[in-house]
């Protein structure tokens, strides 16, 4: 899986990064899963389809009802048609520099606030679909006048979301500009239950396979792979033994491409295969 280095990619003009950006992303592939090296604050406003993005230390999933103001970072996105044809997502970007000028302008900056979580959840009301209506008006205005555009369209739309959900949004808007990290052992130990793969972990922890590997031997004795099986079987254990699911319901979320190679790596972890479990519990 290659690594997307976004808005590089999306910049006609290669020799700098604007304060703000906005590009219109749009798709027909049923599924695409990009590892992203999102190099600036973007708010992510979806329109048709449905997106899933994996941070270091939690997953979010929206749907055309909901978009997100994520954090720069590397993160995994998987971005899915629903019912249309082609998959809709306006994305605009922000640097740092607007985002405190903003901040400096707009509050009362009581001090630099931390907030965990990576992304902000925005509900799609009346106003969103009104302002992209008019994000895309003003892209077809001459050059000259798009950077001055975007910055009152820019300070518009925070003006809002400050409106609307208050003291949340404020203190998730100083977080960006935090720049505090993870820990190793913290994004680890979020994604043992998930179904990401040792070199999507490792690109979370924006390091490379190898020197993930190394770092996990150091900090658990145990290699990756092996560490990772039996938590996770574990984890499948616990969910079968509750009887509301069977083996075919949660394989897939524990990292298993098919049935049959998670009945045999069960069977040889506990002695009998999951489906014995499963039947009792029924």
């Amino acid at each position: 899986m290659s690594i997307e280095n976004i808005p590089e990619i999306y910049l006609k003009n290669k020799k700098g990064t604007p304060d703000l950006f906005v590009y219109d992303f749009k798709m027909t592939s049923e599924i695409v899963k990009i590892k992203v090296n999102l190099g600036m604050n973007m708010f992510s406003f979806l329109q048709v389809g449905k997106k899933q993005v994996h941070f270091a230390g939690i997953s979010v999933g929206v749907n055309k009802e909901q978009s997100l103001l994520l954090k720069k970072g590397n993160w995994l996105w998987t971005e899915l048609l629903d019912n249309e044809a082609i998959y809709n997502c306006k994305l605009l970007f922000f640097s740092e520099k607007k985002l405190q000028e903003f901040l400096e302008n707009h509050t009362l900056n009581q001090g630099i606030r931390n907030d965990e979580k990576p992304f902000f959840i925005i509900k799609n009301d009346d106003y969103i679909l009104s302002y992209l209506n008019s994000l895309s008006t003003i892209s077809q205005a001459p050059t000259i006048f798009m950077e001055n555009l975007l910055s009152i369209k820019f300070e518009e739309l925070m003006l809002y979301l400050l409106q609307k959900y208050g003291k949340p949004f404020e203190s998730y808007l100083y977080s960006l500009i935090v720049g505090e990290t993870s820990t190793f052992k913290k994004i680890v130990e979020s994604k043992v239950h998930s179904n990401l793969k040792l070199e999507e972990i490792a690109f979370l922890c924006n390091i490379s396979l190898s020197t993930f590997k190394r770092r996990f031997s150091s900090e658990y004795n145990m290699a990756p792979g092996k560490w990772l099986l039996e938590k996770r079987l574990q984890k499948a254990k616990e969910i079968l033994e509750q009887g509301e699911l069977k083996p075919s319901d949660i394989y897939l979320d524990f990292g298993y491409n098919n049935l049959s190679n998670f009945s045999i790596a069960f069977k040889n972890k506990f002695g009998y295969n999951p489906s014995q479990l499963s039947r009792k519990a029924f």
